[in-house]
C-alpha cells in the first residue's frame, strides 16, 4: 500500500490528551491490540460507522505516513482490506491536519 496520509479517529479528551503530553499511546483498543488502528481517506466513514456511531465532538487526526518509518504496516482487517498501524507511540509532528466532527 502507498497512501501518505492516513486517519486517527480521537475523542475529545484523547485528543486534548495527545495536545498536553505531544504524543498518543493509544486509544483502549490500540493499547489491547498492540497497535494504534489508522483508516485511509477511503476507509474513514466506514470506521466511524463501524466504531464511533452515536459519538459526537470526534476530533480526525490526518498523520504523515513517511514521518513514522518501519513502524507503520498495512494489514488486512474489516473485509480483508489492508488497514495502516502503527506499531510504536504516535508523535504530534507527524498529524499535519485535523477536522472536528460532530
Amino acid at each position: 500500500m502507498n497512501a501518505s496520509t492516513a486517519f486517527k479517529i480521537l475523542t475529545q479528551q484523547q485528543w486534548v490528551d495527545f495536545e498536553r503530553e505531544r504524543v498518543f499511546r493509544g486509544a483502549p483498543v490500540d493499547i489491547a491490540d498492540g497497535y494504534i488502528h489508522l483508516s485511509t481517506a477511503a476507509q474513514l466513514e466506514g470506521t466511524l460507522a463501524k466504531h464511533f456511531a452515536g459519538q459526537t465532538a470526534l476530533m480526525i487526526a490526518e498523520v504523515d505516513l513517511a514521518c513514522l518509518g518501519d513502524s507503520v504496516r498495512w494489514e488486512e482487517a474489516r473485509g480483508g482490506e489492508l488497514f495502516p498501524h502503527i506499531y510504536a507511540e504516535l508523535p504530534m509532528h507527524a498529524v499535519i491536519g485535523l477536522q472536528r466532527r460532530d
